[in-house]
């Protein structure tokens, strides 16, 4: 779990954080669960689809929010994480899945994942 401050620059006109940022949160988080699960095994990914449940408001004043991401499922080339962000007091503020692919970038297509990929990134139980 890490926890990420919320800026001046996250906030819309309503005084929360804006929608498009919560994308960005979980990108920090899933940064963090792939260095620490992969560190120098790190290959290209893309995203496919991100599924993203707006639970609760997040505001300036909540100073920051705490996340974490882990991985739920593999297949083939895939690599699906849930994401979780919450307020300082513990309150859900979102939730995601996001849908990723291993990427070939030579050859600009879908890879199959790694053995070691695959050891480092095979999916625990939510704690």
């Amino acid at each position: 779990m890490i926890e990420i401050p919320i800026r001046y620059r996250d906030l819309d006109l309503l005084g929360h954080v804006n929608q498009s940022v919560f994308h960005e949160l979980l990108e920090e988080l899933r940064g963090d669960l792939f260095t620490r699960l992969l560190g120098d095994l790190s290959r290209p990914m893309v995203i496919a689809r991100i599924e993203l449940d707006y639970l609760h408001e997040v505001r300036r004043d909540h100073g920051f929010v705490r996340g974490d991401s882990r991985v739920v499922e593999l297949g083939r080339s895939k690599v699906i994480t849930e994401e979780t962000l919450s307020l300082p007091d513990g309150t859900v503020a979102a939730r995601g899945r996001t849908y990723m692919v291993a990427w070939d970038p030579h050859n600009r297509r879908s890879r199959t994942l790694s053995d070691d990929e695959r050891a480092a990134l095979a999916p625990q139980p939510s704690s």
